[in-house]
């Protein structure tokens, strides 16, 4: 398995003979608005892709889609991602993806295989209280494919009970977290912060964390720096911080 961060929480991911395509956010540097109520207005995406679009598309698969905020699945996803390239999806998200004009379009309500990959939906809260509840619906997934590690691809939640739930019942092998510790000027992250990753491992610790979602949209608190200081000063060797652009490889 190999996971390519592109940028925020766009990633290639190459498993068990597939090549997949997580969460498209491929707009231009500054070609959206600063996210509304956060403390900053730099427009985004802040940084460029790690590679061309072109490339980027080049001889993916299927693309697996978490939900459809813009910084998941922006404008420019909706309109450049081949009209039928099969989309892996949250129930929620169907009807809106259908009304872009994509065919292919795979809900997953519990569990369902696809190209030889079980894929499971797992729950999530993006926040804490009202504002996890506005932020709703929010999906994450675990693949499993035989010779592959079990991947835990965790979406935008904090550490809550659903992610324990989800860690409980599939003890991945890999988790992706989406970190940064977005926020918005009032109220708790929205976003993994070091402190819900640490609580990841806390309660499974054998599992190896890639933490993303850092450094290109603006209302993103915490850069890679501050969570590398974070879990070098808590010994959390199992944490990953890629930069963008870098691939990691797990057995």
């Amino acid at each position: 398995m190999n996971i390519q961060l592109i940028r925020h929480a766009t990633l290639l991911v190459h498993y068990a003979g597939r090549k997949i395509l997580v969460d498209p956010m491929i707009g231009e540097p500054g070609s959206y608005p600063a996210v509304m109520n956060t403390a900053n207005d730099h427009r985004n995406p802040l940084v460029p892709m790690a590679m061309p679009l072109a490339r980027l598309l080049d001889g993916v698969d299927f693309a697996l889609i978490t939900h459809t905020h813009n910084d998941h699945f922006d404008v420019a996803a909706s309109k450049e991602l081949p009209k039928d390239m099969p989309l892996l999806i949250q129930p929620e998200d169907e009807d809106k993806l259908r009304g872009f004009g994509f065919t292919d379009v795979h809900p997953v309500g519990t569990s369902l295989t696809y190209a030889g990959i079980e894929f499971t939906r797992t729950g999530g809260e993006h926040g804490r209280g009202e504002i996890a509840q506005k932020m709703a619906p929010v999906s994450g997934f675990v693949l499993r494919a035989a010779g592959e590690p079990s991947l835990y691809i965790a979406g935008d939640t904090v550490w809550c009970e659903p992610m324990e739930a989800a860690l409980t019942a599939h003890a991945p092998q890999v988790t992706v977290v989406n970190a940064g510790g977005a926020r918005f000027k009032v109220g708790d992250p929205i976003t993994m912060t070091g402190a819900d990753i640490a609580e990841v491992l806390a309660h499974t610790p054998g599992t190896q964390v890639i933490a993303v979602h850092m450094e290109a949209v603006n209302h993103c608190a915490e850069s890679r720096a501050d969570l590398r200081r974070f879990v070098q000063a808590k010994g959390l060797e199992q944490v990953h911080i890629p930069a963008d652009g870098e691939t990691l490889i797990f057995e």
